[in-house]
């Protein structure tokens, strides 16, 4: 069971690219834009009350914020590309090792003794048959450019 748990994390993953820290890069960056909008607005108003005295200084935290806002953006979409990169390569590594497991060849061999070689061998031509197709299925609406 945990294997499909993994390997269904791992698909949602793949397509989306959601993690904990995507989720908490782009939090943080709505965050600090939300502020860097505080201080541009304050900017203007201490800009049009004072003229130039508190403009340095409502300036200079609107940029430390904006500088904010940036650099968690950018580890936000650093992550979520990482996090993408990693889910598609375990789920890799997981079809072809899915075909090696003993507990399948295992239970295919114990199958085979039970049931006769002649009754099974159509049965496995029929699960290649499906599964071949699922997979070119699956790869078609992947990549809609080779169809």
């Amino acid at each position: 069971m945990k294997k499909w748990r993994r390997y269904l994390e791992l698909q949602l993953q793949a397509k989306s690219g959601l993690s904990s820290a995507f989720v908490a890069g782009t939090l943080l960056g709505l965050a600090s834009a939300g502020i860097t909008f505080a201080f541009v607005l304050v900017t203007v108003f201490v800009w049009l009350a004072r003229r130039y005295d508190a403009l340095t200084a409502g300036l200079s935290l609107g940029g430390l914020f904006l500088l904010i806002t940036i650099v968690a953006l950018a580890s936000a979409v650093y992550s979520r590309r990482r996090t993408i990169a990693r889910a598609e390569l375990a789920l890799a590594a997981q079809r072809h090792a899915l075909w090696l497991d003993p507990r399948l060849v295992g239970t295919a061999v114990q199958m085979s003794r039970t049931v006769g070689l002649r009754r099974v061998l159509p049965l496995v031509a029929v699960a290649i048959l499906a599964a071949g197709a699922a997979m070119q299925w699956s790869g078609a609406r992947e990549h809609p450019d080779f169809q």
